[in-house]
């Protein structure tokens, strides 16, 4: 892991024990200082050194040596290093003493606290990556692009609550892994990447996954995740989407854009599960896995009026035989 010397602005590496640091989160702009740039003397003339500067700058002044900015610690030039900072990123922003959040599209002059401010508006709450940045520290600080003090997490809590849909719990405890597949995924819905295969490789952390970083694979970045996810995790409520575009897609989602309205799914344990079905409970099992035709899973079945009109009639137009499963999922509306 590198990290910058708040005092020297040089690259340090550790391959060991890592010393205490503090981490940036922020928006990618034009005119980044990246890996290349740091040591040599035209870094200080880029358009991005002074975000770098004013990140050094608090963080010497809270009393930390160090800095970790992705725009200058990752030698992107090496795939390698790249895939495993990937893997690595919501780890070392969880381990971080303190995340300082620079929002550069929003002043200290402009009103913070309410749904309709410039703070709540902020284009780093639409960002991709930035959903780790939020969950995974315990600790983050907001700056306005004067480097003024907004306020911490804990305390706008309320707030971010109501702009990214994360519960206060989650934002305060940073436990995400006790929150539903689907409602993590709904989190991520509707949040932009520049590469399209960002937006798997940015929720790899908030699984607790790690798979190989290929750019250029496309959506099939997404896919591959869920089959990570399904690898380690019992969870059916993956299966829990709705396509926005209203056509079939199989059985994974294509974006977590699919799982925009799944952010009520609640997972049922696997008792509690078995207890509603005991017909089926001999036949109910809540490991599956992935083979080269497909998931293998075994679910009840539980057909209900409405549900035997729907697929009758979608039986005819796709000409199979469809049969609705219960999955081991619920909405609050639902719970018993």
């Amino acid at each position: 892991m590198r990290l910058l010397n708040t005092e020297t602005r040089k690259l340090e590496e550790f391959l060991g024990q890592v010393p205490q640091y503090a981490i940036l989160s922020h928006r990618w702009r034009d005119g980044e200082v990246q890996f290349s740039d740091i040591d040599q003397p035209h870094a200080r003339n880029m358009r991005g050194y002074s975000k770098i500067e004013g990140c050094c700058i608090q963080a010497h002044e809270d009393g930390y040596r160090y800095v970790w900015i992705d725009t200058c610690c990752i030698n992107k030039s090496s795939s390698s290093e790249l895939s495993e900072a990937i893997n690595s990123m919501y780890m070392w922003y969880k381990k971080a003493q303190i995340c300082y959040t620079y929002l550069d599209d929003v002043s200290r002059l402009d009103t913070l606290d309410t749904e309709d401010s410039t703070f709540a508006k902020s284009a780093w709450f639409k960002r991709g990556w930035t959903l780790q940045e939020l969950i995974a520290p315990s600790n983050v600080i907001f700056f306005s692009r004067e480097w003024e003090e907004i306020g911490s997490k804990s305390s706008l809590a309320h707030l971010i609550e109501r702009i990214t849909g994360i519960e206060r719990p989650v934002l305060l405890t940073n436990h995400p892994g006790e929150i539903s597949v689907a409602k993590r995924m709904s989190w991520a819905a509707h949040r932009e990447t520049t590469r399209v295969e960002d937006r798997a490789y940015s929720l790899l952390g908030l699984f607790g996954v790690y798979m190989p970083t290929i750019y250029g694979e496309g959506e099939n970045a997404f896919v591959k995740l869920q089959i990570e996810i399904m690898k380690s995790s019992n969870d059916q409520s993956i299966f829990a989407w709705k396509s926005p575009h209203g056509y079939k897609t199989g059985l994974l989602a294509s974006s977590p854009d699919y799982f925009a309205s799944s952010f009520d799914i609640a997972r049922i344990p696997s008792n509690s599960f078995v207890k509603l079905f005991p017909s089926a409970a001999p036949s109910v099992r809540h490991q599956y896995s992935v083979t080269n035709r497909g998931v293998n899973i075994h679910l009840p079945i539980k057909p209900t009026a409405s549900a035997k009109h729907f697929f009758s009639h979608h039986q005819k137009m796709a000409g199979h035989s469809l049969v609705p499963s219960v999955q081991s999922c619920t909405e609050p509306t639902e719970a018993k």
